[in-house]
């Protein structure tokens, strides 16, 4: 038998290695030298001013290496989507043609199964391994074999909603990134908070500098992790609900296009 090459499997992992070395040039290049040099600043400027209230800046914000990592993370995220979003594109595309040609009033009956089935099997292999080309495939297959409309709906249908189940199931990776991006966000406010205990007796001897900034770490990395995971699960949920009205189409494509015009006389 025939095994497919895993593309997407391959995609994942070169998405990764993309967003890891595209994440870490910015942040050496600019993001870090910007949040030091906006620091030291206003280092300078509250040593000059006592009043003097720094303001938040966004590269100060996203500087650490916890943020880093949930903007690698996001960005795999975003790519493992676009190539499910891709995928139902190409599979909502299919539903605009007419790939069994039958006019209004037609019926279609068992010894005309192979006609209808060759016209499907002429698709080019990428078009054949989507799901409307199988299910009418299927159908057709199991119509020949029973002459029983009824198992003909059933066979369709069921897999549809395997097809539903599959697709539910490969967005078990983005789920665990949008999981694992809130829980890097809670180790820096933990490495924050430890490095902030660590440093109470400067505190107590009067310089609160290294506690706030400890301090900063520790919340910052929740605010963008958080923020991050909020977006994230938006565009998840938008993706799902593409994904769940392609199958809803496509039974109804079934039942419209083929299953109705079955005949077993």
């Amino acid at each position: 038998m025939k095994r497919s090459f895993p593309v997407e499997f391959v995609y994942q992992i070169i998405a990764l290695l993309v967003a890891v070395i595209f994440v870490h040039t910015l942040y050496v290049v600019w993001v870090r030298p910007e949040a030091t040099q906006i620091l030291a600043e206003q280092v300078a400027r509250v040593q000059a001013d006592p009043d003097y209230v720094p303001e938040r800046s966004v590269f100060v914000i996203v500087r650490d290496h916890e943020q880093e990592a949930c903007f690698i993370l996001m960005l795999w995220a975003l790519a493992i989507m676009g190539f499910k979003g891709v995928q139902t594109s190409k599979e909502r595309r299919l539903l605009e043609r007419r790939l069994v040609p039958v006019s209004e009033g037609t019926r279609i009956l068992p010894r005309d199964v192979r006609e209808y089935a060759r016209q499907i099997q002429a698709l080019p292999d990428l078009e054949k391994r989507l799901l409307l080309p199988r299910s009418l495939l299927a159908a057709l297959h199991r119509f020949g074999a029973t002459q029983n409309i009824q198992d003909v709906s059933d066979t369709a249908h069921g897999l549809c909603e395997s097809e539903s189940e599959r697709l539910e199931s490969e967005l078990s990776m983005v789920r665990y990134i949008a999981w694992a991006i809130p829980s890097i966000g809670f180790l820096g406010t933990v490495r924050g908070i430890g490095e902030a205990l660590g440093q109470a007796y400067k505190a107590v001897a009067g310089d609160i500098s290294g506690v706030t900034q400890s301090l900063g770490v520790a919340f910052n990395s929740t605010f963008v992790a958080l923020l991050i995971s909020i977006v994230l699960m938006f565009l998840l949920h938008q993706l799902q609900l593409r994904q769940e009205r392609l199958i809803l189409d496509t039974e109804s494509y079934l039942d419209e296009h083929l299953i109705r015009h079955l005949n077993v006389s």
